[in-house]
């Protein structure tokens, strides 16, 4: 049980160039790759009428633009129903990015040996933009467990691993994210710009983040950093489970063994934390 291209084939080869402070970009091909960021694990087929309308492009272009993508492995048309879905080739680009990762390399033993020791799926997650990614995950053998997918993008503000990305980002992702305004998704979610802050505070100085139905009801994760030889957190290490399971008295020892499995992740990185605390 689950809780939960040649221009011209590509439909013209107009320059977009009013900025010169940007590079100068093939809008047929940007709506290429439009079509092909529309996919999700929720909306995993589009047809040719859905994505004319998201995206805003003629339905000629559209369908030209998933004609050439088909010849080339991107995309898959189901003849029965007109739909189209990615294809295999975008898989075999993923597994490239997932394979030539350090931190994929290095901390999949150490994923293991948390959901040995939490009993709970374990996950590895990146922030790409200002939404947090999973790139790699470990199952956990209870009969209940929680579907997650990798790849899938989540919004950081309501994740524990995207909360600690958040809590030592070096930019300035979270007034970013705190401009855009931040959507509830469950009761839960964090939606005050002041609480937001104050929370990641809390993350940098007790060294990791809990997250209770913030993003999906029944859900709890505990989330640790994860740094490289530099000290500059490029990762973060989370277990994930039903409330049921991970109840609030557990979530101690949860961080605990959290906080262990990130830093022998991060000492496989190079991490040497003796060096940083007499800088």
């Amino acid at each position: 049980m689950f809780l939960y291209v040649e221009p011209k084939s590509l439909g013209g080869g107009v320059f977009i160039a009013n900025n010169k402070s940007k590079p100068q970009t093939l809008s047929s091909v940007s709506n290429a790759l439009r079509i092909l960021k529309s996919f999700s694990t929720f909306e995993p087929t589009k047809k040719v009428s859905e994505l004319s309308e998201s995206l805003g492009l003629a339905k000629s272009t559209v369908s030209r633009l998933l004609s050439t993508l088909a010849s080339e492995g991107f995309v898959i048309k189901d003849d029965k129903t007109g739909a189209y879905r990615l294809g295999m080739y975008v898989l075999t680009l993923g597994g490239i990015v997932t394979n030539n990762l350090e931190i994929h390399k290095e901390a999949a033993p150490v994923l293991y040996k948390l959901v040995n020791d939490t009993g709970e799926t374990a996950h590895l997650a990146v922030m790409d933009g200002l939404d947090t990614i999973y790139i790699h995950k470990e199952e956990c053998n209870n009969p209940v467990r929680i579907l997650t997918h990798l790849g899938r993008r989540n919004p950081s503000y309501c994740t524990s691993s995207g909360k600690v990305l958040l809590a030592f980002n070096e930019t300035n992702a979270v007034e970013e994210l705190i401009d855009r305004r931040l959507v509830a998704h469950t009761e839960n979610s964090i939606t005050n710009p002041n609480q937001l802050r104050q929370e990641l505070e809390t993350i940098r100085r007790q060294n990791y983040a809990v997250s209770t139905e913030e993003l999906t009801e029944g859900t709890k994760s505990v989330a640790a950093p994860i740094r490289d030889y530099t000290g500059k957190v490029v990762c973060a290490i989370t277990v994930v489970g039903p409330i049921q399971r991970m109840k609030d008295h557990k979530i101690p020892e949860f961080a605990k063994k959290v906080i262990a499995a990130a830093k022998d992740a991060s000492e496989r990185l190079g991490y040497d934390e003796r060096y940083f605390k007499h800088r």
